[in-house]
């Protein structure tokens, strides 16, 4: 599995809205996530990747998209 397959998993289980959003779309603006979920999704993708996200990259923009949760993975590993 992917990274993106593996971010994707993480969203549908913190969305309720079982439909992705493309790769590029904002995650926020179109309702799929909002900032109250943002720690859930955070937390499930330092367990997920071995990762540590600083409070300082709680950011939606930082994490907007799929692209951009692969991106920021990608970089942290």
């Amino acid at each position: 599995m992917n990274n993106q397959d593996r971010i994707a998993q993480i969203l549908k289980a913190v969305s309720e809205n079982p439909e992705l959003p493309g790769a590029d779309e904002s995650l926020f603006d179109g309702g799929y996530l909002d900032s109250f979920a943002l720690p859930e999704v955070v937390g499930a993708l330092e367990k997920e990747f071995g990762i540590k996200i600083p409070d300082s990259d709680l950011n939606p923009r930082k994490l907007e998209t799929i692209n951009k949760i692969e991106q920021y993975v990608d970089s942290h590993k």
